[in-house]
């Protein structure tokens, strides 16, 4: 089994309803995103994924949230935009995106360096 992981990263403002401290208040972060995928098999190049296509997909999903108000994002509706549920509303985004043959095995969503929220389906 092979791992391929990339990162990517976005800078976005939100805010946590209901909580008691500075969260509650709109405040930014330069959010970074990293996405581990994995295949059984290689390609006539040898490679399980190109890291082109990887970082692609990545940005295009990423860049959907980039410069944004997360508390207004339809992916995230229904709730606020913690870094636990924007790691799994990105897991939903790039699954769909991946090419056949590659499986979406995480992301963790990193809202500093010294704090992130790793997601993996269940099952896994």
């Amino acid at each position: 089994m092979y791992k391929i992981k990339v990162k990517g990263e976005f800078s976005a403002a939100h805010r946590i309803t209901g909580y008691r401290g500075d969260c509650a208040r709109l405040h930014g972060h330069n959010w970074k995103v990293e996405m581990t995928i994995r295949s059984g098999v290689l390609d006539g190049l040898g490679m399980a994924c190109d890291f082109r296509v990887a970082k692609s997909i990545l940005k295009e999903v990423l860049d959907q949230l980039d410069h944004r108000d997360l508390n207004e994002h339809s992916w995230l509706d229904g709730g606020n935009p913690t870094s636990e549920r924007i790691a799994k509303a990105l897991f939903e985004q790039i699954e769909g995106a991946l090419p056949e043959g590659l499986e979406l095995e995480s992301i963790e969503v990193f809202e500093s360096d010294r704090a992130s929220v790793l997601y993996l389906p269940d099952g896994k």
